[in-house]
């Protein structure tokens, strides 16, 4: 029950992104290889942050 918790919390937070993406990228894209934790950090800040586009 509290590793189900833990699981639900790491989800909200986004701290298991990248085990979200290696599982992802090993279904999905098999031959290709993956980035690493550092890569992916930094794709994923550069997603979230560039060309935000809002009045504030």
């Amino acid at each position: 029950m509290l590793y189900k918790i833990w699981q639900f919390i790491r989800r909200l937070s986004g701290d298991d992104a990248y085990e979200r993406y290696l599982r992802h990228h090993g279904e999905a894209h098999p031959h290709e290889p993956s980035l690493d934790r550092k890569a992916f950090f930094r794709q994923e800040q550069d997603r979230k942050w560039n060309g935000v586009r809002r009045c504030c």
